[in-house]
């Protein structure tokens, strides 16, 4: 079968990684190439780490999208490719990359995958995950001071300079242009089976 390209979008802590993990789980990780945007920050080792923190993470200029682009392509085509490998405390990527091999389902999730025209395009199917914006506050400083060692404060910060303004501006736009729209995340079991459902189905239809 010709792949699938499938992309999850949400704000922030929205649980867009809970619910590809779901899909994964459901319909079986040998069928699924699994591609997170978030791999494709682009390399800041070429600026001081001060200079890296001002950094606007959450514009589309920040994400080597092209790279994921070329990727897809390949996966559409059956061969393998070699993601990067993001260090998010440092701002630049690792040395080592991650081997996806293709498969018939392809889901690309992150933040701002919907947000351009040409990049909405590279998808087939459009799940867009709405969460309460306190609940993605909350989870995303749990995320950041627990796992990428960065103060609250500097969280908040980032939060209200970068986080929100881009969120109204480029994420939260692109909701309208869901196939659908996933409310509460990973917790919604009953629209995360149906999408599962819907994914074994075009498996079943394509062998």
């Amino acid at each position: 079968m010709i792949p699938v390209v499938i992309g999850v979008a949400g704000g922030t802590g929205s649980g867009k990684t809970t619910v590809a993990n779901r899909i994964l789980e459901q319909v079986g990780a040998e069928h699924i190439a699994y591609i997170p945007h978030d791999a494709y920050y682009k390399d800041l080792r070429h600026l001081p780490p001060e200079e890296r923190a001002k950094v606007n993470f959450d514009h589309p200029d920040s994400l080597d999208t092209e790279l994921m682009a070329s990727h897809l392509r390949a996966l559409r085509a059956g061969e393998a490719v070699q993601i990067p490998q993001y260090d998010f405390t440092t701002h630049t990527r690792a040395a080592e990359t991650v081997k996806v091999a293709p498969a018939p389902i392809i889901i690309v999730e992150g933040i701002l995958i919907f947000a351009e025209p040409e990049r909405r395009e590279l998808f087939d199917v459009r799940l867009y995950v709405d969460t309460a914006a306190d609940i993605r506050l909350i989870r995303r400083l749990e995320r950041d001071v627990q796992d990428r060692g960065r103060t609250f404060q500097a969280v908040i910060a980032q939060y209200l300079r970068t986080v929100r303004p881009m969120h109204l501006e480029f994420v939260e736009p692109s909701k309208r242009y869901a196939d659908v729209i996933i409310p509460q995340g990973g917790f919604n079991q009953v629209a995360i089976k149906m999408v599962a459902a819907q994914i074994r189905g075009l498996l079943e239809d394509g062998n």
